[in-house]
């Protein structure tokens, strides 16, 4: 489902946390997005995040959602104390380290309310995703939903120097935005960040189409699948458990 090979380390995590404020295209309007449709989701009960990173979605849900406790699972430990600090609430906060391809942490106790992921479950390949998809279903309540932000990979040729272009001309302007000048851009680019540029992805990358996660989401039992938003080769969709 992912390449044993190749893992995540602290240092891609420490790369991740000085890079990404500039790199996640629109990044305030995605988190936005996703606790919005969380939100109005028909389900009660807990909220998970897989791959919390450093704590901004997980902390936007603990603030959007006061009745609700948050699940934020990753696979560094750095991260993880990342959004214990910025999460706030300990109490309604449940961190775990885990490894995305493995399947033992995906069993709860009651069913969920929600599931989030925000630019982790490209790092698994097709039958991991739909592996993933499926036990997601099973995990949550009826009504419940899951909301997926990702990178994907374009069709044709054409789509894929367009999310090239895009990604650049979106680090750009936050780098600008953010800081007042390009170095923000600049050290994404000496980081080959832009995987749509490559002509080999690296090993831990395996973004699949966004019809495919349409097909497999569908296959897996979810229904008003639906694609929210998109620029830069990164989107945000969300499908219900029925």
């Amino acid at each position: 489902m992912s390449d044993p090979t190749h893992t995540w380390s602290e240092a891609e995590s420490a790369l991740y946390r000085d890079l990404s404020r500039y790199a996640v295209p629109q990044r305030e309007r995605q988190i936005a997005i996703v606790v919005d449709r969380v939100a109005r989701c028909a389900a009660s009960g807990d909220v998970l995040e897989i791959c919390c990173g450093e704590g901004l979605l997980t902390a936007a849900l603990l603030d959007r959602l006061p009745d609700a406790r948050v699940h934020a699972y990753d696979g560094s430990d750095s991260m993880l104390a990342a959004t214990r600090a910025r999460a706030g609430d300990p109490d309604r906060l449940v961190t775990r380290r885990i490894d995305i391809a493995a399947a033992d942490w995906r069993a709860f106790e009651t069913p969920l309310r929600a599931v989030v992921s925000s630019l982790a479950v490209h790092h698994l390949d097709g039958a991991g995703k739909r592996a993933l998809f499926a036990d997601l279903h099973a995990a949550l309540a009826p009504g419940g939903v899951f909301a997926l932000a990702d990178v994907i990979r374009p069709e044709t040729a054409a789509g894929n120097a367009i999310a090239a272009e895009l990604w650049d001309e979106e680090t750009r302007r936050r780098s600008l935005e953010i800081d007042g000048d390009l170095g923000g851009f600049e050290a994404f680019r000496r980081a080959d960040w832009n995987h749509f540029r490559h002509a080999v992805l690296d090993p831990m990358d395996q973004p699949s189409t966004v019809a495919e996660h349409l097909d497999w989401l569908r296959d897996a039992g979810f229904v008003g699948v639906d694609l929210h938003w998109m620029t830069a080769g990164q989107m945000i969709l969300s499908a219900v458990r029925p």
